[in-house]
């Protein structure tokens, strides 16, 4: 057991010494100049897919709950962050983080109010309820002077500056970074073990003293909460909201990052955000096909590879050095493999 520890405590310093490592060499490029302001905006909103794609997958991929209103927490997060930045008068190196932690705080609020409900239906009901949420929270946007109505939400007050050229990709880099860690350490935990085994069966999962309703909630609600401060980074990110930004199409998109990338591996979300991000401005240059590749890509994909690029699987660093060194180590599928919680 104490060997297990130490392998589990070595691999996490490595990994952590590696983002380190991978966010110092971006700091560079983006202080120094030789990366532009396009391009590191462009990281930034890289990781801010990156976190609202490994958000959906608690629930979708982990859970095995199809949501369609994703992108409705991400609209409160949003406001939530931009309303404090606006009115408060601390200097926003000091109310921007705040204002996540709220960001978050209150998407996990609505996503007690809406699971509480929700989560006791199944399929196709459980994705009209959410879709039905929101476009609810984007309509009552529309109407309320508060968040500026039809006419959006402007003058949020942008985190770059001169003394910190590279803007939201420290914000954007390790809050996404948080999302990949704690998506992780979640599947693999003792609740995380229990969503999967309810994902499997559900009934059985029941049967076996599983408190589903306990555990799924918990699933969306912290689903919630992540994509609300994602939506707090992608408000300061444009410097305006515009609510019709955050309909059903926003949420088909991160729930396409999914797919893409295979439900229920944290990894192959991170691929596909990072790879459906950055290939619409990659052909931004042949505008009047540019929508047409893309789609031909997502079609190809799910003809070929129906599961997603990684299915289930995830990449993992030790298994790699140890295929690499002739110790053999098993994979594990789903991010866990086994059924209850312990």
């Amino acid at each position: 057991m104490k060997n297990s520890h130490k392998k589990a405590a070595a691999s996490y310093a490595v990994n952590l010494v590696l983002v380190l490592l991978l966010f110092a060499a971006l700091y560079f490029l983006v202080s120094s100049g030789t990366v532009n302001r396009y391009y590191a905006d462009l990281i930034s909103l890289v990781c801010i897919n990156v976190t609202l794609a490994v958000s959906l997958n608690l629930v979708t991929g982990v859970l095995g709950q199809l949501v369609l209103g994703h992108a409705g927490f991400m609209l409160v997060g949003a406001y939530a962050c931009a309303l404090f930045t606006k009115s408060s008068a601390l200097p926003i190196s000091v109310s921007f983080p705040i204002g996540l932690v709220l960001a978050g705080l209150m998407s996990a609020v609505f996503g007690v109010v809406i699971g509480v409900p929700a989560l006791r239906l199944r399929g196709d009901y459980l994705a009209i309820i959410t879709l039905g949420f929101g476009e609810i929270i984007r309509v009552v946007a529309n109407n309320l002077k508060i968040t500026g109505g039809a006419m959006g939400l402007s003058g949020i007050q942008a985190i770059a500056n001169r003394k910190n050229p590279a803007g939201m990709l420290p914000y954007a880099f390790f809050i996404a970074a948080a999302a990949i860690f704690i998506s992780f350490a979640f599947a693999r935990s003792r609740h995380g073990r229990a969503v999967i085994a309810i994902r499997e069966d559900e009934i059985a999962a029941e049967a076996s003293g599983i408190n589903t309703t306990y555990y799924k909630l918990l699933a969306f609600v912290l689903a919630a909460f992540i994509a609300g401060v994602a939506g707090g980074l992608y408000a300061h990110h444009l410097g305006v909201i515009d609510p019709a930004k955050y309909d059903f199409n926003r949420s088909v998109e991160i729930l396409i990052m999914v797919v893409l990338g295979g439900m229920g591996s944290i990894t192959g979300s991170v691929i596909s955000a990072s790879v459906l991000t950055v290939l619409p401005e990659a052909l931004r240059s042949f505008s009047n096909y540019r929508m047409l590749a893309y789609s031909i890509v997502l079609i190809c994909v799910m003809l070929f590879r129906p599961t997603g690029l990684l299915g289930k699987y995830e990449f993992s660093l030790s298994g790699t050095v140890a295929r690499f060194t002739g110790k053999k180590k098993p994979a594990v599928a789903g991010g866990v493999k086994g059924g209850g919680a312990q």
